[in-house]
């Protein structure tokens, strides 16, 4: 099932839950939420008091949680107990991933891993069978608006194919330029859980980006190969 995860690195601080609503009314059934630490990426963003404050406001939607950051074990159940539903943490920051994984297990969320442009899908096969998705970073991770890489496709296109090899159960998502011009192009390579920040929040009506670029996935999915 295609679903639209809106991500709210690009939407108006100031007023983040009505933007936030805005989009979920649009389509979005999943919000994501992009955590940096300035570390591990060049650029600071949100901490659990906000996304407990936004989980007041938006009480049924899981919270995606990305958590772009160096050392994610020591900060796993801050999200968890700030309302985090899903925690996604990168296979580059983390040392010990299957305990990491486990760890957000633990906490009551769905735990999930994310790769970098430059990290083969190789790399995740000990822990495809422990994830609830992986997210493909489709930019290098840090700042929004940024230009689709068009390498990421073959990546998706090869959790795709392992998934079902293996017969395993992991949903594929993407983050990272994704747009009216490049969803079709994502959906029929094998993802299901679209993030999206610019195309929803940037410009124009949210509500109204946000069906148009679910509408846009979802032609596409008749099309998949």
């Amino acid at each position: 099932m295609i679903e639209l995860a809106p991500s709210i690195l690009s939407a108006n601080f100031a007023q983040l839950g009505a933007d936030a609503l805005a989009a979920i009314d649009g389509g979005g059934t999943v919000l994501h939420l992009d955590v940096m630490d300035g570390h591990f990426v060049p650029n600071l963003t949100i901490g659990p008091p906000v996304v407990a404050s936004l989980r007041k406001t938006i009480a049924k939607v899981p919270f995606d949680c990305h958590l772009m950051i160096e050392n994610p074990d020591d900060y796993v159940a801050a999200f968890a107990e700030a309302g985090a539903n899903w925690i996604s943490v990168h296979q580059e920051a983390c040392v010990h991933l299957n305990r990491t994984l486990h760890l957000i297990a633990a906490h009551g969320c769905e735990p999930a891993v994310v790769i970098n442009p430059a990290t083969p899908v190789h790399m995740l096969d000990e822990v495809l069978d422990i994830v609830h998705h992986v997210l493909v970073m489709s930019v290098n991770p840090g700042f929004g608006a940024q230009k689709f890489i068009p390498s990421s496709l073959r990546k998706i296109e090869a959790l795709a194919q392992i998934r079902e090899r293996r017969g395993l159960s992991f949903r594929i998502e993407v983050d990272g330029g994704v747009d009216l011009t490049t969803v079709g192009d994502v959906v029929r390579a094998g993802a299901e859980l679209l993030v999206a920040g610019n195309a929803v929040f940037a410009h124009g009506d949210i509500r109204d980006n946000a069906r148009k670029l679910l509408q846009a996935a979802r032609g596409a999915t008749a099309m998949r190969a």
